[in-house]
Protein backbone atom coordinates (compact mmCIF):
# COMPACT_ATOMS: atom_id res chain seq x y z
CA UNK A 1 0.00 0.00 0.00
CA UNK A 2 1.25 3.49 -0.82
CA UNK A 3 0.36 6.71 0.92
CA UNK A 4 -2.67 8.72 -0.25
CA UNK A 5 -1.66 10.81 -3.23
CA UNK A 6 -2.91 14.00 -4.91
CA UNK A 7 -5.65 13.39 -7.42
CA UNK A 8 -6.79 14.79 -10.70
CA UNK A 9 -10.12 13.38 -11.70
CA UNK A 10 -13.10 14.27 -13.86
CA UNK A 11 -16.62 14.25 -12.49
CA UNK A 12 -19.46 14.21 -15.00
CA UNK A 13 -22.58 15.81 -13.53
CA UNK A 14 -26.03 15.68 -15.08
CA UNK A 15 -25.22 13.54 -18.14
CA UNK A 16 -28.32 13.02 -20.26
CA UNK A 17 -29.69 9.51 -20.48
CA UNK A 18 -28.17 8.96 -23.90
CA UNK A 19 -25.84 11.86 -24.81
CA UNK A 20 -24.31 15.17 -23.98
CA UNK A 21 -21.68 16.99 -21.98
CA UNK A 22 -21.00 20.70 -21.90
CA UNK A 23 -18.08 23.00 -21.15
CA UNK A 24 -15.74 22.59 -18.17
CA UNK A 25 -15.75 24.78 -15.09
CA UNK A 26 -13.32 24.44 -12.19
CA UNK A 27 -14.54 22.83 -9.00
CA UNK A 28 -13.69 23.98 -5.49
CA UNK A 29 -11.32 21.66 -3.63
CA UNK A 30 -12.70 20.22 -0.42
CA UNK A 31 -10.72 21.26 2.63
CA UNK A 32 -8.05 18.69 3.42
CA UNK A 33 -8.35 16.84 0.08
CA UNK A 34 -5.22 17.25 -2.05
CA UNK A 35 -7.03 17.11 -5.39
CA UNK A 36 -7.52 19.07 -8.57
CA UNK A 37 -10.96 18.23 -9.89
CA UNK A 38 -12.78 19.24 -13.05
CA UNK A 39 -16.55 19.16 -13.28
CA UNK A 40 -18.15 18.54 -16.66
CA UNK A 41 -21.67 19.80 -17.42
CA UNK A 42 -22.12 21.05 -13.89
CA UNK A 43 -25.66 21.34 -12.55
CA UNK A 44 -27.33 21.41 -9.18
CA UNK A 45 -29.52 18.72 -7.67
CA UNK A 46 -31.83 19.22 -4.73
CA UNK A 47 -32.38 16.52 -2.15
CA UNK A 48 -35.57 14.59 -2.79
CA UNK A 49 -37.48 12.04 -0.76
CA UNK A 50 -38.38 8.64 -2.11
CA UNK A 51 -41.26 8.41 -4.54
CA UNK A 52 -44.52 7.39 -2.87
CA UNK A 53 -46.12 4.01 -3.26
CA UNK A 54 -48.33 3.59 -6.32
CA UNK A 55 -51.64 5.38 -5.81
CA UNK A 56 -54.48 3.14 -4.70
CA UNK A 57 -52.30 0.20 -3.70
CA UNK A 58 -51.96 -0.39 0.06
CA UNK A 59 -48.45 -0.34 1.49
CA UNK A 60 -47.40 -4.02 1.63
CA UNK A 61 -45.53 -5.75 4.45
CA UNK A 62 -42.41 -5.83 2.27
CA UNK A 63 -42.37 -2.05 1.68
CA UNK A 64 -38.80 -0.76 2.08
CA UNK A 65 -38.60 2.69 3.68
CA UNK A 66 -35.42 4.31 2.34
CA UNK A 67 -35.16 6.29 5.58
CA UNK A 68 -33.82 3.03 7.08
CA UNK A 69 -30.82 3.06 4.71
CA UNK A 70 -27.66 2.46 6.70
CA UNK A 71 -29.56 0.67 9.48
CA UNK A 72 -29.97 -3.02 10.40
CA UNK A 73 -32.63 -5.03 8.58
CA UNK A 74 -35.88 -3.21 9.49
CA UNK A 75 -38.36 -5.26 11.49
CA UNK A 76 -36.11 -8.32 11.66
CA UNK A 77 -36.74 -10.78 14.49
CA UNK A 78 -33.13 -11.92 14.24
CA UNK A 79 -30.26 -9.68 15.34
CA UNK A 80 -27.37 -9.77 12.89
CA UNK A 81 -25.98 -9.42 9.38
CA UNK A 82 -28.57 -11.50 7.55
CA UNK A 83 -27.95 -10.86 3.85
CA UNK A 84 -25.36 -9.26 1.58
CA UNK A 85 -24.95 -5.67 2.75
CA UNK A 86 -27.36 -6.23 5.58
CA UNK A 87 -30.75 -4.82 4.54
CA UNK A 88 -33.10 -4.27 1.57
CA UNK A 89 -31.26 -1.11 0.46
CA UNK A 90 -27.90 -2.99 0.57
CA UNK A 91 -26.44 -0.31 2.82
CA UNK A 92 -25.62 -1.85 6.24
CA UNK A 93 -22.42 -3.77 6.88
CA UNK A 94 -22.69 -5.26 10.36
CA UNK A 95 -22.40 -4.42 14.04
CA UNK A 96 -19.54 -3.71 16.39
CA UNK A 97 -17.55 -3.51 18.41
CA UNK A 98 -14.84 -3.47 15.76
CA UNK A 99 -11.59 -5.08 16.98
CA UNK A 100 -8.91 -2.58 18.05
CA UNK A 101 -5.86 -4.87 17.81
CA UNK A 102 -7.07 -7.97 16.01
CA UNK A 103 -5.36 -11.32 16.10
CA UNK A 104 -6.31 -14.49 14.30
CA UNK A 105 -8.92 -16.42 16.33
CA UNK A 106 -9.58 -19.42 14.13
CA UNK A 107 -9.43 -20.85 10.62
CA UNK A 108 -11.96 -23.16 9.03
CA UNK A 109 -11.11 -25.79 8.12
CA UNK A 110 -7.79 -25.93 9.94
CA UNK A 111 -5.94 -27.54 7.05
CA UNK A 112 -7.77 -25.71 4.25
CA UNK A 113 -9.55 -27.63 1.55
CA UNK A 114 -12.72 -25.66 0.74
CA UNK A 115 -12.09 -26.59 -2.89
CA UNK A 116 -14.10 -27.94 -5.79
CA UNK A 117 -13.94 -28.28 -9.54
CA UNK A 118 -16.35 -26.57 -11.89
CA UNK A 119 -16.74 -26.25 -15.64
CA UNK A 120 -17.23 -23.06 -17.60
CA UNK A 121 -17.26 -22.71 -21.38
CA UNK A 122 -16.03 -26.29 -21.73
CA UNK A 123 -13.05 -25.90 -19.36
CA UNK A 124 -12.86 -27.53 -15.93
CA UNK A 125 -10.77 -25.93 -13.20
CA UNK A 126 -10.34 -26.06 -9.44
CA UNK A 127 -11.68 -23.26 -7.25
CA UNK A 128 -10.69 -22.87 -3.59
CA UNK A 129 -12.06 -20.96 -0.62
CA UNK A 130 -14.75 -18.34 -1.06
CA UNK A 131 -14.88 -15.67 -3.70
CA UNK A 132 -16.98 -12.75 -4.88
CA UNK A 133 -19.26 -11.85 -3.14
CA UNK A 134 -18.92 -14.50 -0.44
CA UNK A 135 -19.95 -12.39 2.56
CA UNK A 136 -20.79 -14.63 5.53
CA UNK A 137 -24.02 -14.13 7.43
CA UNK A 138 -23.52 -13.59 11.19
CA UNK A 139 -26.26 -13.44 13.79
CA UNK A 140 -27.03 -13.80 17.48
CA UNK A 141 -28.70 -17.12 18.26
CA UNK A 142 -32.20 -16.70 19.70
CA UNK A 143 -35.56 -18.42 19.39
CA UNK A 144 -35.34 -21.48 17.14
CA UNK A 145 -31.64 -20.80 16.54
CA UNK A 146 -30.79 -21.33 20.22
CA UNK A 147 -31.04 -25.10 19.73
CA UNK A 148 -27.75 -25.03 17.80
CA UNK A 149 -25.92 -24.35 21.04
CA UNK A 150 -23.89 -21.28 20.07
CA UNK A 151 -24.22 -17.66 21.19
CA UNK A 152 -23.31 -16.30 17.76
CA UNK A 153 -23.55 -18.14 14.44
CA UNK A 154 -21.80 -17.64 11.12
CA UNK A 155 -22.89 -19.21 7.83
CA UNK A 156 -21.43 -19.12 4.33
CA UNK A 157 -21.31 -20.98 1.04
CA UNK A 158 -17.97 -22.01 -0.46
CA UNK A 159 -16.25 -23.43 -3.51
CA UNK A 160 -16.36 -26.95 -2.02
CA UNK A 161 -20.09 -26.96 -2.98
CA UNK A 162 -20.96 -26.66 0.72
CA UNK A 163 -23.07 -24.53 3.04
CA UNK A 164 -21.26 -24.28 6.38
CA UNK A 165 -22.72 -23.12 9.71
CA UNK A 166 -20.22 -22.49 12.52
CA UNK A 167 -20.01 -21.30 16.09
CA UNK A 168 -18.54 -17.83 15.59
CA UNK A 169 -16.59 -18.08 18.87
CA UNK A 170 -14.75 -21.30 18.04
CA UNK A 171 -14.99 -21.86 14.30
CA UNK A 172 -16.44 -25.32 14.86
CA UNK A 173 -19.34 -26.60 12.77
CA UNK A 174 -22.67 -26.74 14.62
CA UNK A 175 -24.43 -28.77 11.91
CA UNK A 176 -23.04 -31.00 9.16
CA UNK A 177 -22.15 -29.36 5.85
CA UNK A 178 -25.00 -29.19 3.34
CA UNK A 179 -23.71 -30.15 -0.11
CA UNK A 180 -25.04 -28.69 -3.35
CA UNK A 181 -24.01 -29.92 -6.80
CA UNK A 182 -21.49 -27.19 -7.67
CA UNK A 183 -19.76 -24.04 -6.44
CA UNK A 184 -21.45 -21.46 -4.24
CA UNK A 185 -20.11 -18.05 -5.25
CA UNK A 186 -22.55 -15.63 -3.67
CA UNK A 187 -23.65 -14.67 -0.15
CA UNK A 188 -26.19 -16.74 1.77
CA UNK A 189 -29.19 -15.12 3.49
CA UNK A 190 -30.82 -15.92 6.84
CA UNK A 191 -34.58 -15.63 7.30
CA UNK A 192 -35.22 -12.27 9.03
CA UNK A 193 -38.50 -13.45 10.54
CA UNK A 194 -36.92 -15.92 12.93
CA UNK A 195 -37.53 -19.13 11.01
CA UNK A 196 -34.44 -21.40 11.08
CA UNK A 197 -34.04 -21.14 7.31
CA UNK A 198 -31.05 -20.37 5.11
CA UNK A 199 -31.41 -19.25 1.49
CA UNK A 200 -28.71 -19.83 -1.11
CA UNK A 201 -28.07 -20.32 -4.78
CA UNK A 202 -25.48 -22.55 -6.40
CA UNK A 203 -23.82 -23.06 -9.74
CA UNK A 204 -25.74 -26.35 -9.97
CA UNK A 205 -28.75 -24.32 -11.16
CA UNK A 206 -30.83 -24.37 -7.99
CA UNK A 207 -32.03 -21.67 -5.60
CA UNK A 208 -32.74 -23.35 -2.24
CA UNK A 209 -34.35 -22.99 1.17
CA UNK A 210 -32.52 -25.12 3.76
CA UNK A 211 -33.87 -25.94 7.23
CA UNK A 212 -31.28 -25.86 10.01
CA UNK A 213 -33.38 -27.11 12.93
CA UNK A 214 -32.70 -30.79 12.28
CA UNK A 215 -29.73 -33.08 12.95
CA UNK A 216 -28.91 -32.77 9.24
CA UNK A 217 -29.51 -29.60 7.19
CA UNK A 218 -32.54 -30.36 5.04
CA UNK A 219 -33.60 -28.88 1.71
CA UNK A 220 -37.28 -27.90 1.95
CA UNK A 221 -37.67 -26.19 -1.43
CA UNK A 222 -35.70 -25.54 -4.58
CA UNK A 223 -36.21 -23.76 -7.86
CA UNK A 224 -34.20 -24.36 -11.01
CA UNK A 225 -33.07 -21.47 -13.21
CA UNK A 226 -34.65 -23.15 -16.25
CA UNK A 227 -38.06 -23.51 -14.59
CA UNK A 228 -38.92 -20.20 -16.28
CA UNK A 229 -38.52 -19.23 -19.92
CA UNK A 230 -37.04 -17.63 -21.92
CA UNK A 231 -33.60 -17.53 -20.31
CA UNK A 232 -30.17 -16.38 -21.44
CA UNK A 233 -26.55 -17.06 -20.45
CA UNK A 234 -26.48 -19.79 -17.73
CA UNK A 235 -28.18 -21.26 -14.67
CA UNK A 236 -26.00 -19.96 -11.81
CA UNK A 237 -27.32 -17.96 -8.83
CA UNK A 238 -24.66 -15.51 -7.57
CA UNK A 239 -26.95 -12.98 -5.91
CA UNK A 240 -27.83 -12.95 -2.22
CA UNK A 241 -31.58 -13.65 -1.86
CA UNK A 242 -33.67 -10.83 -0.38
CA UNK A 243 -36.33 -12.13 2.02
CA UNK A 244 -38.70 -9.43 3.20
CA UNK A 245 -42.34 -9.22 4.25
CA UNK A 246 -43.18 -12.73 3.07
CA UNK A 247 -41.53 -12.35 -0.33
CA UNK A 248 -38.32 -13.82 -1.75
CA UNK A 249 -36.79 -11.53 -4.40
CA UNK A 250 -33.94 -12.83 -6.55
CA UNK A 251 -32.15 -12.25 -9.83
CA UNK A 252 -30.38 -15.09 -11.60
CA UNK A 253 -27.77 -15.74 -14.22
CA UNK A 254 -30.67 -17.07 -16.27
CA UNK A 255 -31.03 -13.32 -16.87
CA UNK A 256 -34.39 -13.07 -15.15
CA UNK A 257 -35.74 -11.43 -11.99
CA UNK A 258 -38.05 -13.56 -9.82
CA UNK A 259 -40.52 -12.74 -7.04
CA UNK A 260 -41.82 -15.58 -4.88
CA UNK A 261 -44.39 -15.67 -2.10
CA UNK A 262 -43.13 -17.68 0.87
CA UNK A 263 -45.18 -20.17 2.87
CA UNK A 264 -43.40 -20.72 6.19
CA UNK A 265 -44.55 -22.28 9.43
CA UNK A 266 -43.99 -25.16 11.81
CA UNK A 267 -45.22 -28.73 11.60
CA UNK A 268 -46.75 -30.89 14.30
CA UNK A 269 -43.24 -32.06 15.20
CA UNK A 270 -42.17 -28.46 15.86
CA UNK A 271 -39.85 -28.40 12.85
CA UNK A 272 -39.93 -25.54 10.37
CA UNK A 273 -41.83 -25.98 7.11
CA UNK A 274 -41.33 -23.89 3.97
CA UNK A 275 -42.33 -23.61 0.33
CA UNK A 276 -42.59 -20.82 -2.22
CA UNK A 277 -44.86 -19.86 -5.11
CA UNK A 278 -43.59 -17.89 -8.10
CA UNK A 279 -45.64 -14.69 -8.39
CA UNK A 280 -43.77 -12.84 -11.10
CA UNK A 281 -40.70 -13.05 -13.29
CA UNK A 282 -39.33 -10.82 -16.01
CA UNK A 283 -36.37 -10.60 -18.36
CA UNK A 284 -33.29 -8.67 -17.35
CA UNK A 285 -32.91 -7.58 -20.98
CA UNK A 286 -34.99 -5.92 -23.67
CA UNK A 287 -34.76 -5.67 -27.46
CA UNK A 288 -33.02 -2.30 -27.30
CA UNK A 289 -30.28 -3.68 -25.06
CA UNK A 290 -29.73 -6.69 -27.31
CA UNK A 291 -29.35 -4.39 -30.29
CA UNK A 292 -27.05 -1.85 -28.63
CA UNK A 293 -24.87 -3.92 -26.29
CA UNK A 294 -23.38 -6.39 -28.76
CA UNK A 295 -23.24 -9.16 -26.15
CA UNK A 296 -25.42 -12.12 -25.17
CA UNK A 297 -24.32 -11.75 -21.52
CA UNK A 298 -27.48 -10.59 -19.75
CA UNK A 299 -27.16 -12.37 -16.39
CA UNK A 300 -28.17 -10.76 -13.10
CA UNK A 301 -25.30 -11.40 -10.69
CA UNK A 302 -25.83 -8.53 -8.25
CA UNK A 303 -28.19 -8.67 -5.27
CA UNK A 304 -31.47 -6.83 -5.81
CA UNK A 305 -32.18 -3.71 -3.75
CA UNK A 306 -35.60 -2.42 -2.72
CA UNK A 307 -36.88 1.15 -2.28
CA UNK A 308 -40.55 1.52 -1.42
CA UNK A 309 -42.23 -1.00 -3.68
CA UNK A 310 -39.62 -0.73 -6.45
CA UNK A 311 -36.90 -3.34 -6.86
CA UNK A 312 -33.64 -2.35 -8.58
CA UNK A 313 -31.07 -4.57 -10.25
CA UNK A 314 -28.66 -4.53 -13.18
CA UNK A 315 -27.10 -7.09 -15.48
CA UNK A 316 -23.94 -8.17 -17.26
CA UNK A 317 -24.67 -5.84 -20.17
CA UNK A 318 -24.96 -2.85 -17.81
CA UNK A 319 -28.72 -2.28 -17.82
CA UNK A 320 -30.08 -0.80 -14.58
CA UNK A 321 -33.80 -1.45 -14.15
CA UNK A 322 -36.43 -0.53 -11.59
CA UNK A 323 -39.66 -2.55 -11.37
CA UNK A 324 -42.60 -1.37 -9.26
CA UNK A 325 -43.95 -4.51 -7.60
CA UNK A 326 -46.94 -2.84 -5.94
CA UNK A 327 -49.76 -5.33 -6.23
CA UNK A 328 -47.75 -8.38 -5.26
CA UNK A 329 -49.68 -9.02 -2.06
CA UNK A 330 -47.63 -10.95 0.48
CA UNK A 331 -50.61 -12.59 2.17
CA UNK A 332 -53.61 -13.17 -0.07
CA UNK A 333 -52.25 -13.21 -3.62
CA UNK A 334 -51.98 -10.75 -6.48
CA UNK A 335 -54.26 -7.71 -6.36
CA UNK A 336 -54.74 -7.68 -10.10
CA UNK A 337 -52.02 -5.13 -10.83
CA UNK A 338 -49.11 -6.34 -12.95
CA UNK A 339 -45.65 -5.08 -11.92
CA UNK A 340 -44.28 -2.50 -14.34
CA UNK A 341 -40.88 -1.19 -15.23
CA UNK A 342 -40.49 2.39 -14.06
CA UNK A 343 -36.76 2.95 -14.54
CA UNK A 344 -34.21 2.09 -17.24
CA UNK A 345 -30.61 3.29 -17.49
CA UNK A 346 -27.80 1.75 -19.53
CA UNK A 347 -24.23 1.94 -18.17
CA UNK A 348 -22.67 0.10 -21.10
CA UNK A 349 -20.73 -2.68 -19.37
CA UNK A 350 -20.94 -5.53 -16.87
CA UNK A 351 -22.37 -4.76 -13.43
CA UNK A 352 -21.57 -7.26 -10.71
CA UNK A 353 -21.74 -4.67 -7.92
CA UNK A 354 -25.12 -4.37 -6.22
CA UNK A 355 -27.05 -1.12 -6.43
CA UNK A 356 -27.02 0.79 -3.13
CA UNK A 357 -29.89 3.09 -2.11
CA UNK A 358 -29.44 6.03 0.25
CA UNK A 359 -31.86 7.59 2.74
CA UNK A 360 -33.21 10.00 0.09
CA UNK A 361 -33.85 7.31 -2.53
CA UNK A 362 -30.81 8.00 -4.75
CA UNK A 363 -29.14 5.01 -6.39
CA UNK A 364 -25.38 4.34 -6.55
CA UNK A 365 -24.45 2.00 -9.40
CA UNK A 366 -20.96 0.74 -10.25
CA UNK A 367 -19.76 -1.05 -13.38
CA UNK A 368 -16.73 -2.77 -14.80
CA UNK A 369 -14.85 -1.65 -17.89
CA UNK A 370 -14.20 -4.77 -19.94
CA UNK A 371 -15.63 -4.22 -23.40
CA UNK A 372 -14.46 -0.64 -23.99
CA UNK A 373 -17.88 0.40 -25.28
CA UNK A 374 -18.55 4.00 -26.21
CA UNK A 375 -21.41 4.06 -23.73
CA UNK A 376 -19.24 2.91 -20.81
CA UNK A 377 -16.61 5.48 -21.75
CA UNK A 378 -19.26 8.22 -21.86
CA UNK A 379 -21.17 7.33 -18.70
CA UNK A 380 -18.32 6.29 -16.40
CA UNK A 381 -18.04 3.45 -13.90
CA UNK A 382 -19.68 4.98 -10.82
CA UNK A 383 -22.97 6.83 -11.18
CA UNK A 384 -25.37 8.49 -8.77
CA UNK A 385 -28.87 8.20 -10.21
CA UNK A 386 -32.19 9.85 -9.34
CA UNK A 387 -34.95 7.39 -10.32
CA UNK A 388 -37.58 10.15 -9.96
CA UNK A 389 -36.12 11.68 -13.13
CA UNK A 390 -36.17 8.61 -15.39
CA UNK A 391 -35.51 10.65 -18.56
CA UNK A 392 -32.46 12.40 -17.11
CA UNK A 393 -31.42 10.50 -13.96
CA UNK A 394 -27.67 11.14 -13.70
CA UNK A 395 -26.75 13.37 -10.75
CA UNK A 396 -23.04 12.77 -11.28
CA UNK A 397 -20.79 10.18 -12.86
CA UNK A 398 -17.16 9.23 -12.34
CA UNK A 399 -14.79 7.46 -14.78
CA UNK A 400 -12.79 4.73 -12.99
CA UNK A 401 -10.59 3.12 -15.63
CA UNK A 402 -7.13 2.94 -14.02
CA UNK A 403 -5.27 0.02 -15.57
CA UNK A 404 -7.01 0.06 -18.92
CA UNK A 405 -8.92 -3.13 -19.73
CA UNK A 406 -10.15 -4.71 -17.53
CA UNK A 407 -10.81 -2.00 -14.97
CA UNK A 408 -13.71 -0.41 -13.16
CA UNK A 409 -15.57 -1.82 -10.16
CA UNK A 410 -16.57 -5.31 -8.99
CA UNK A 411 -17.03 -4.32 -5.33
CA UNK A 412 -20.32 -2.89 -4.05
CA UNK A 413 -20.02 0.75 -2.90
CA UNK A 414 -20.40 1.68 0.76
CA UNK A 415 -22.24 4.72 2.10
CA UNK A 416 -20.97 6.50 5.21
CA UNK A 417 -22.29 9.89 6.27
CA UNK A 418 -21.51 12.28 3.37
CA UNK A 419 -19.29 9.78 1.55
CA UNK A 420 -19.69 6.99 -0.95
CA UNK A 421 -16.67 4.70 -0.77
CA UNK A 422 -15.78 2.56 -3.76
CA UNK A 423 -12.96 0.09 -4.35
CA UNK A 424 -11.74 -0.38 -7.92
CA UNK A 425 -10.28 -3.41 -9.63
CA UNK A 426 -6.90 -1.63 -9.63
CA UNK A 427 -6.94 -1.40 -5.83
CA UNK A 428 -7.95 2.24 -5.42
CA UNK A 429 -10.14 2.84 -2.36
CA UNK A 430 -11.83 6.18 -3.05
CA UNK A 431 -13.69 8.44 -0.66
CA UNK A 432 -16.17 10.41 -2.80
CA UNK A 433 -18.38 13.33 -1.85
CA UNK A 434 -21.93 11.99 -2.11
CA UNK A 435 -23.39 15.34 -3.14
CA UNK A 436 -20.88 16.43 -5.79
CA UNK A 437 -19.08 13.27 -6.90
CA UNK A 438 -15.68 14.86 -6.17
CA UNK A 439 -12.97 12.48 -4.97
CA UNK A 440 -11.81 13.64 -1.53
CA UNK A 441 -9.14 11.03 -0.85
CA UNK A 442 -7.58 7.81 -2.10
CA UNK A 443 -5.99 4.77 -0.48
CA UNK A 444 -4.30 1.94 -2.36
CA UNK A 445 -4.44 -1.82 -1.76
CA UNK A 446 -3.30 -4.86 -3.73
CA UNK A 447 -5.50 -5.63 -6.70
CA UNK A 448 -7.45 -7.04 -8.30
CA UNK A 449 -9.67 -5.75 -5.50
CA UNK A 450 -13.17 -7.24 -5.55
CA UNK A 451 -13.90 -7.32 -1.82
CA UNK A 452 -16.47 -4.65 -0.95
CA UNK A 453 -15.53 -1.92 1.52
CA UNK A 454 -17.19 -2.28 4.92
CA UNK A 455 -17.88 0.53 7.39
CA UNK A 456 -18.91 -0.26 10.98
CA UNK A 457 -18.79 2.20 13.90
CA UNK A 458 -16.88 4.72 11.79
CA UNK A 459 -14.16 2.24 10.85
CA UNK A 460 -13.45 1.37 7.21
CA UNK A 461 -12.42 -2.27 6.67
CA UNK A 462 -11.01 -3.49 3.35
CA UNK A 463 -9.55 -6.78 2.19
CA UNK A 464 -7.16 -7.08 -0.76
CA UNK A 465 -5.76 -9.67 -3.12
CA UNK A 466 -2.45 -9.69 -1.26
CA UNK A 467 -4.22 -11.35 1.66
CA UNK A 468 -4.21 -8.34 4.00
CA UNK A 469 -7.17 -6.95 5.93
CA UNK A 470 -6.88 -3.28 6.97
CA UNK A 471 -8.89 -0.78 9.00
CA UNK A 472 -8.91 3.02 8.83
CA UNK A 473 -10.45 5.69 11.08
CA UNK A 474 -13.28 7.51 9.24
CA UNK A 475 -14.17 10.03 11.94
CA UNK A 476 -13.16 12.92 9.65
CA UNK A 477 -14.63 12.18 6.24
CA UNK A 478 -12.94 15.20 4.63
CA UNK A 479 -9.40 13.81 4.72
CA UNK A 480 -7.66 10.56 3.96
CA UNK A 481 -8.33 8.31 6.96
CA UNK A 482 -5.41 7.22 9.13
CA UNK A 483 -4.58 3.51 9.30
CA UNK A 484 -5.70 1.84 12.53
CA UNK A 485 -4.35 -1.66 11.95
CA UNK A 486 -3.58 -4.30 9.37
CA UNK A 487 -3.42 -8.08 9.63
CA UNK A 488 -2.24 -10.54 7.03
CA UNK A 489 -4.44 -13.61 6.76
CA UNK A 490 -3.15 -14.95 3.41
CA UNK A 491 -4.84 -15.77 0.14
CA UNK A 492 -6.55 -13.32 -2.19
CA UNK A 493 -9.51 -11.79 -0.35
CA UNK A 494 -12.28 -11.55 -2.95
CA UNK A 495 -15.08 -12.02 -0.43
CA UNK A 496 -16.63 -9.24 1.62
CA UNK A 497 -15.90 -9.33 5.38
CA UNK A 498 -18.69 -9.78 7.92
CA UNK A 499 -18.45 -7.78 11.16
CA UNK A 500 -20.45 -8.79 14.22
CA UNK A 501 -20.08 -9.04 17.96
CA UNK A 502 -16.37 -8.15 18.08
CA UNK A 503 -15.30 -10.46 15.27
CA UNK A 504 -14.52 -10.08 11.59
CA UNK A 505 -15.02 -13.20 9.49
CA UNK A 506 -13.90 -13.40 5.86
CA UNK A 507 -13.06 -16.11 3.36
CA UNK A 508 -10.07 -16.15 1.02
CA UNK A 509 -9.04 -18.03 -2.09
CA UNK A 510 -6.56 -20.02 0.07
CA UNK A 511 -9.30 -22.55 0.82
CA UNK A 512 -10.20 -21.25 4.28
CA UNK A 513 -12.44 -18.84 6.18
CA UNK A 514 -10.70 -16.81 8.89
CA UNK A 515 -11.94 -15.02 12.01
CA UNK A 516 -10.01 -12.17 13.63
CA UNK A 517 -10.74 -10.20 16.78
CA UNK A 518 -9.32 -8.90 20.03
CA UNK A 519 -8.05 -11.58 22.40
Amino acid sequence: MTAPRPLRTVVIVGVATVLGVAACTPARDVAGAPSTTEVVAASSSTALVAAPTTTGVPRPAWFSDVATSGSPFPGAKVDGLLTFRGNPTRSWHGGGPVPKAPAELWRYPQGGGLCGTSSEFGETSQWCGTGWTGQPAMWTASGAWSALGARTLVAFGAYDYGVHVLDAATGRAVVPTFRTGDLIKGSVSIDPDGYPLLYTGSRDGFLRMIALDRPEPTELWRFHAEDVQPTMWNDDWDASPLVTGGLLLQGGENSRFHAFRLQRGYGADGKVTAAATLLFHTAGWDDQLLAESGTPAMSIENSVALAGTTVYFSNSAGLVQGWDLAGLDDASGATGRTPERTFRFWMGDDQDASIVIDEQGFLYAAAEYERSTARATEVGQLVKLDPRRPDDPVVWSLPLRTGGVPSGVWATPALHRDLVIVTTNAGEVLGIDRASGAVRWQLDVAGPAWSSPVVVDGVLIQGDCGGTLRAWDLRDTRVAPPLLWSIRIGGCIESTPAVWDGRIVVGTRSGQVVAVGDR
